[in-house]
């Protein structure tokens, strides 16, 4: 069966073993699932669901026990070493931890996906490059922080370079794993705005698991709820146009002290 023209990740009978043969649950267990393109869609759960696990099978950093896994069409476990190189390089991801080089400053930080862009034949020379990067600091808010270095930055704006980093090749979609656990409300409002933005004016399809539900109602277009490595339910996020506008920080205080 051909992967829907609107679809752009699909996950069809998907079992996740890491030990197969074993009687430890399986860590995912029949997952049949389709992410469609321009969507930001979350993915929710107790730790332990399989989540991040989900999202490994996207980039093919782990394989399906059984089952398959599309991107763009395309079935990830196919791939050799350097299908694998060009299907990532279309992938944006963002950690937790957002393993940003220490020593090197924030536009290096951003600049290091296009250097490594000639491995799948983009070339680009020093001066699109260089447009390239300022263009994503300003995306992120984060022009007049391009000469600092990680250690300098709030943690705020270190995930905000990660994004950067992870949007400069303009991907056509980005994964995220908790990018806003250890960020309080003010610098998660900011992180947001870039994902928001990132759908709504590069046209990226953003996945994106996280265990704040609010996070998911002001974000997501549905959600998916993993339970002991199954799919339990996807579900709609319905709401008007001014609850999609991230709060301030301000306003998300006033909101839970005055209520």
């Amino acid at each position: 069966m051909a992967t829907a023209p609107s679809t752009i990740v699909e996950f069809r009978s998907i079992t996740k073993r890491f030990r197969p043969g074993a009687d430890e649950p399986a860590a995912l267990d029949d997952i049949t699932l389709s992410i469609r393109k321009g969507e930001i869609f979350g993915i929710v759960g107790e730790s332990g669901a399989g989540k991040s696990t989900l999202l490994e099978l996207v980039n093919g950093l782990t394989a399906p026990t059984g089952g398959t896994v599309t991107v763009g069409g395309t079935d990830v476990a196919s791939l050799d070493a350097q299908g694998l190189r060009t299907l990532r390089h279309g992938i944006g991801t963002v950690f937790q931890g957002v393993h940003l080089l220490s020593n090197s400053t924030v536009r290096e930080n951003v600049l290091l996906p296009l250097r490594l862009a000639r491995r799948v034949g983009e070339k680009m020379n020093r001066a699109q490059q260089r447009d390239a990067v300022d263009e994503m600091l300003a995306f992120v808010g984060l022009t007049h922080r391009a000469g600092h270095f990680p250690a300098q930055l709030s943690g705020g704006e270190r995930q905000r370079v990660g994004l950067a980093r992870a949007l400069v090749t303009r991907p056509p979609l980005l994964l995220c794993d908790e990018p806003t656990s250890s960020l309080d409300a003010s610098t998660t409002g900011d992180v947001l705005r870039v994902l928001s933005d990132a759908r709504e004016k590069l046209g990226t399809t953003v996945i994106v698991i996280t265990h704040d539900l609010d996070v998911v109602k002001v974000l997501c277009d549905r959600a998916a709820l993993l339970e002991k490595g199954r799919l339990r339910e996807v579900f709609p996020i319905t709401r008007a146009a001014a609850e999609r506008t991230v709060p301030s920080y301000y306003e998300q205080v006033k909101k839970e002290l005055m209520s």
